[in-house]
């Protein structure tokens, strides 16, 4: 194992110099909002259980009662004996929120991507991504085979001229966009790449692991906008604001058979665990029956916004970019020495040079909460 170990070694020790090491540190969930830390209690400010629904009763009694009933994993791939009644409930709820003939649950966001894009492209299509789109939409990009062009971030008129210029050299075009982007809080145009999918005859796929419960109604991004959208795909996870664990991805009914058919990561993983999914139906209803709830979040950060005279955000992810990942660390941790938990961002996670603190808001935090993290980040900035 030598020469394994001095590779390992060698990657360590360069990620170290450029201050980019990264360690996982011990954390206890105390509720939605409350993590304890190295024996410390601190308000957490960098989670995106947007809704609080971890903690929900509601939604815990519902995983108790899949675990007692189904057990605790599903056993084998959903094509073998995985496919519990409760993931085919999930499947349908998400459905119904989503505006779709038909979803499909995969093990989490990130193989929902890794097996969705490989099975719709191949090494005669064309992906075009907007350049700040999630790395497991890229990744999927690029184990499909296909063309993949990323263009500058929100910029249209690039994907306009791409399209342009490249869609007639190929079979099929699909292109991929966050909905809520995760670290800049910022809506994707989906009504402007909509229309640019409808003109050149593309497949418009949302990744909306951050809209969905915070934005739209709680319907997520492509209901975030004044018009009425078609999106062919509408993907998230179900670890965020739905407080658990798994992803998904909406469609009509034909393409989701595709996928049950085609999708690696659908046949060959075991099925999402019953208590997962029996969670996720649970806070897929609260969400769907609950816009007061979904609305806290973005009002907690443009209150938060307001005290420190930044611009009104539209979701409740809000960057402070310091540009630094050193100034960005330090400030993360004058923070949690003040009681807060706002963890530093930086690359390769966000372009370097635009390191920054992400705070996100949840329904769970109280308004003494966003008013404290606000003054003490004021004082801490000037």
């Amino acid at each position: 194992m030598g020469s394994l170990d001095d590779f390992a070694r060698d990657k360590l020790a360069h990620s170290e110099r450029r201050g980019l090491r990264r360690k996982p540190v011990e954390s206890v969930a105390l509720d939605a909002v409350r993590i304890e830390r190295g024996g410390r209690e601190l308000l957490s400010f960098s989670g995106n259980d947007y809704l609080g629904l971890s903690f929900c009763p509601e939604v815990q009694r519902a995983a108790r009662e899949a675990l007692e009933r189904y057990g605790c994993g599903a056993g084998a791939s959903r094509l073998i004996t995985g496919n519990h009644p409760l993931l085919g409930a999930l499947e349908r709820a998400l459905s119904e929120l989503k505006g779709s003939e038909d979803a499909v649950v995969f093990g989490s966001g990130y193989l929902t991507n890794l097996g969705l894009i490989p099975a719709l492209c191949g090494p005669e299509d064309l992906i075009v991504a907007d350049a700040l789109s999630h790395a497991c939409l890229l990744a999927g990009a690029r184990l499909s085979g296909a063309t993949l062009l990323c263009y500058a971030h929100e910029n249209m008129a690039e994907v306009r001229a791409v399209l342009e210029a490249r869609r007639g050299r190929h079979r099929h075009c699909l292109i991929l966009t966050d909905g809520v982007f995760s670290m800049d809080g910022d809506l994707a145009n989906l009504p402007e790449l909509a229309r640019l999918a409808e003109r050149f005859d593309a497949w418009l796929l949302c990744d909306d692991a951050h809209g969905l419960g915070v934005v739209g109604g709680g319907r997520g991004s492509a209901f975030a906008h004044s018009e009425a959208l078609t999106i062919a795909l509408q993907m998230g996870t179900l670890s965020k604001a739905a407080g658990g664990y798994g992803g998904y991805v909406c469609a009509s009914r034909v393409v989701c058979e595709l996928l049950r058919t085609r999708a690696r990561t659908f046949i060959y993983s075991t099925g999402l665990a019953p208590a997962s999914a029996g969670a996720a139906l649970a806070a897929v209803r609260r969400i769907a029956g609950d816009r007061a709830l979904c609305a806290r979040p973005l009002a907690h950060a443009r209150r938060f916004c307001g005290r420190l005279g930044l611009p009104a955000p539209r979701s409740p992810i809000v960057p402070i970019v310091v540009g630094d990942g050193g100034r960005a660390l330090e400030l993360s941790a004058r923070l949690e020495r003040r009681g807060f938990l706002v963890v530093a961002i930086r690359e390769p996670t966000v372009p370097r040079g635009t390191a920054r603190l992400r705070i996100t808001f949840s329904a769970a935090h109280r308004l003494e909460h966003v008013d404290a993290l606000a003054e003490a980040l004021g004082e801490e900035l000037t």
